[in-house]
């Protein structure tokens, strides 16, 4: 899938303009479906749409497992396997409608979701019915995970070197997901932050890590309420962000025993809740 297109821009120097050719980041709408329902409409960078899916199913309480999902396919050729029978293999065609097939019918509306809802790049709440459907009532953490401090100050420079597309286009946004030596063992690109989280967190399901208990997520962006919340469905302890963070988004990691830490920048980091998880050993 296109991720960057090429386009003639002028670019000015002071007082001299110049004829260039410039990489923007694609921005395509993906309808999800499930089980032929129309769910939702996101704005987003094409590519591990798969994933995207099943990260935005789980991370939205819909699904509570890999097993919940029977198999996920573009809509034009819905029973469609490749060769190596994988059910989750994209295919070449209809490319911006996934149809999602759960092994158990959900309801949708019952779940608190308004269907064929659009939402933006950076949306991470649109779709919700109500604003007591937007904080899931889910278990706080309890794990005994610790980290040293410079494990956390490679982190940022880990996650830049991985972003092939942010490097072209300086237009996305990225996750990570790092494991407990510090080793990037996920990363996706997307221009919605909220997205990119999703990509990470479907791939891990889809590949049975999760519960993610003794792994970290790591975010370009700012620290948002919906991010910490999707760091909590898929229980990971430790999030770290480029950015600042929300008052709502530390009220959270405060309640569900998440540490989170913004502004990482070289050696330097603000840690907003539980800050006992960084050692010094």
């Amino acid at each position: 899938m296109q991720q960057t297109n090429t386009k003639q821009v002028v670019r000015w120097n002071q007082s001299e303009p110049s004829y260039i050719e410039d990489d923007l980041v694609v921005e395509e709408p993906l309808e999800i479906r499930v089980g032929q329902q129309s769910l939702i409409v996101v704005m987003r960078t094409p590519g591990h749409d798969f994933e995207l899916a099943a990260g935005f199913l789980f991370t939205e309480n819909l699904i509570k497992s890999e097993n919940d999902i029977e198999i996920i396919a573009y809509c034009k050729d819905e029973n469609t396997q490749n060769k190596d029978n994988n059910q989750y293999a994209e295919i070449d065609s209809f490319q911006n409608i996934i149809n999602v097939h759960l092994k158990d019918k959900i309801v949708l509306e019952e779940a608190g979701w308004q269907r064929n809802f659009h939402a933006n790049a950076s949306c991470g709440l649109c779709g919700k019915m109500t604003i007591d459907s937007v904080k899931h009532q889910i278990e706080s953490l309890d794990v005994e995970f610790r980290l040293n401090h410079k494990v956390c100050y490679q982190l940022n420079s880990q996650l830049l070197a991985a972003q092939s597309v942010f490097e072209k286009t300086g237009g996305l946004h990225a996750a990570g997901l790092f494991n407990a030596k510090g080793e990037l063992l996920i990363v996706r690109e997307d221009i919605g932050r909220h997205n990119a989280v999703d990509k990470v967190i479907g791939q891990a399901l889809l590949s049975e890590m999760i519960p993610l208990d003794n792994h970290i997520l790591m975010v370009s962006g700012r620290a948002s309420f919906e991010i910490v919340q999707k760091a909590l469905f898929a229980r990971i302890p430790i999030v770290v962000a480029v950015s600042a963070a929300s008052t709502l988004a530390v009220e959270l990691a405060i309640e569900g025993h998440i540490t989170l830490i913004g502004f990482m920048r070289e050696n330097r980091m603000v840690v907003y809740s539980h800050p006992e998880r960084i050692c010094f050993e």
